[in-house]
């Protein structure tokens, strides 16, 4: 702690009373229900505990006071502070603190406080307990075979979480704490002899400045406040996931974590396009198996990005079509142009999920049957919409869902819209003008400094081909040399990252 952020604190009296007052004028105890003061006697001393309710575990606290209750005046006689601290307080979280701040702002993390009239330090003891649900399952990102435990709210699980299947010493959970008012628990998590350091010296130094009141949406505003570069880009450069397993493996690749307590979405960075394609259920099936569905959610992909566009772009210019192909299109324009029915359609949909998200969950399928049997039949009895405008949005929006990456999928959906705009404005210009402007996008979007396209811009075909194919696990032996690992080889010997400009088979 600097000088300075000392002089600016107040430190604890040797009188109890005096720290009472202290505290009182802090916190207000006479408004705050929930801030718990218990005064006792403990061998002949006058204490003060201090501690919120529900925050902190009642069984350990009667523990703890049964073997303080039976110490006698004598026992506490001579350096009783020392004594007391060091010998008679049977737990092992336990910290002495000498300023009010520190007092108050852990106190209100959860610890108990335990101030002893005639000393200028006071006794922290870390007996919280907080309210958490059990590790479950991610509703994003369920797998048909694999673990089904998955991140909580409580950050302290999060971390063991990601200890239990990584026993490495090299494995770093640096704490630090951000916002002024909320003072929000926050881990920088990576294994020191894999991580790129300049990586994660950068991102420590953009947590620990982190200047705000408060950070109540947690990882969602600690992401905005570290991520560099224009805010307004919608490409997600950073990566969410709930699960520890995909968590785990992406430390042993070279990533850098951000968990934020009272969240259950872990931050992985850097993040590239390819890497918000990555789902566990490839890797839990056989390599071939896992070739398929990563096929089928590529081409799942490029349909709800460019579906919509391309069949639009055909039913506005019909003579681009080559003869085998003229069946595409509608043989009847409707009373709306097909263009005014695209963005219609968009909208109901978007309508409907967020309806779905809002709607209690024994209604929810109600809501999808009234949605697709009601709405989108009767759009189409009366002529509002064309058939095939409900059939091709309806497989774009499959294509979304198929998208591993929530954040992804929203950002291919506005690229979706624009595009739909582009060709129903321009036509065929249009369509290529904004298949240019996307691409541009793609290339100089970076993440933490990597590029966000890679391995196609700049091109690496050994990285290209393990994007493309799931590789057996035996020969998957290099990490990924875009986030400049201290270490390449995962298998063997460790082989220190190529110096920039060499060409690597990862």
């Amino acid at each position: 702690m600097s000088p300075a952020a000392i002089e600016n604190k107040t430190k604890l009296n040797k009188s109890l009373d005096i720290n009472k007052d202290l505290l009182d004028e802090k916190l207000a105890f006479d408004k705050n229900f929930d801030i718990v003061r218990r005064e006792m006697t403990i061998g002949g001393k006058k204490t003060l505990m201090l501690f919120v309710d529900a925050f902190a575990n009642a069984g350990l606290m009667v523990e703890i006071l049964d073997n303080l209750t039976l110490l006698d005046r004598e026992d506490l006689s001579v350096d009783a502070f020392k004594k007391l601290f060091d010998k008679h307080i049977n737990y092992v979280e336990v910290q002495s603190v000498e300023y009010l701040e520190d007092l108050i702002e852990q106190m209100l993390s959860g610890p108990l406080a335990l101030l002893i009239d005639g000393f200028e330090q006071a006794i922290m003891l870390d007996v919280r307990t907080y309210p958490a649900r059990s590790p479950e399952e991610p509703d994003l990102e369920k797998v048909v075979r694999g673990s089904r435990d998955g991140f909580t709210e409580t950050l302290v699980f999060n971390t063991a979480l990601i200890r239990r299947r990584i026993r490495d010493p090299k494995l770093r959970m640096e704490y630090i704490q951000a916002g002024n008012r909320s003072k929000t628990d926050i881990v920088i998590c990576y294994i020191e002899d894999i991580a790129n350091k300049d990586l994660v010296d950068s991102i420590r130094e953009k947590v620990s400045s982190i200047n705000i009141d408060g950070l109540p949406m947690a990882e969602k505003a600690v992401e905005e406040l570290i991520t560099p570069g224009n805010y307004w880009n919608p490409l997600p450069r950073v990566r969410y996931t709930e699960r520890p397993d995909v968590a785990s493996i992406h430390l042993l690749e070279g990533h850098v974590l951000v968990l934020v307590d009272t969240s259950p979405s872990v931050i992985i960075t850097p993040a590239t396009y390819f890497h918000h394609l990555q789902h566990a259920e490839e890797y839990r099936q056989s390599p071939v198996i896992g070739v398929y569905l990563r096929w089928v959610r590529f081409l799942g992909v490029l349909i709800s990005v460019f579906l919509l566009p391309v069949w639009l772009l055909a039913a506005l210019q019909p003579e681009l079509l080559p003869p085998a192909l003229k069946f595409i299109g509608p043989a009847k324009m409707g009373k709306i142009p097909i263009f005014i029915q695209f963005l219609i359609a968009e909208l109901a949909v978007d309508m409907v999920r967020m309806a779905t998200i809002h709607t209690p969950t024994a209604l929810a399928t109600a809501v999808g049957i009234i949605a697709a049997l009601l709405i989108g039949d009767m759009a189409v009895s009366v002529g509002l919409l064309n058939a095939e405008v409900v059939m091709y949005t309806a497989a774009a929006v499959v294509g979304n869902y198929l998208t591993p990456s929530y954040e992804l999928s929203l950002a291919n959906r506005l690229i979706r819209l624009f595009l739909l705009f582009m060709v129903g404005l321009f036509r065929l210009p249009g369509l290529l003008v904004g298949l240019a402007l996307t691409l541009a996008l793609l290339i100089f979007t970076r993440s933490f400094g990597v590029p966000y396209f890679w391995p196609l811009i700049p091109f690496n075909a050994g990285a290209l081909w393990s994007i493309l194919v799931r590789r057996p696990v035996p020969t998957t032996n290099l990490r990924p040399s875009i986030i400049k690992p201290r270490d390449l080889d995962r298998q063997g010997v460790p082989v220190p990252a190529r110096k920039p400009g060499k060409k690597e088979n990862e």
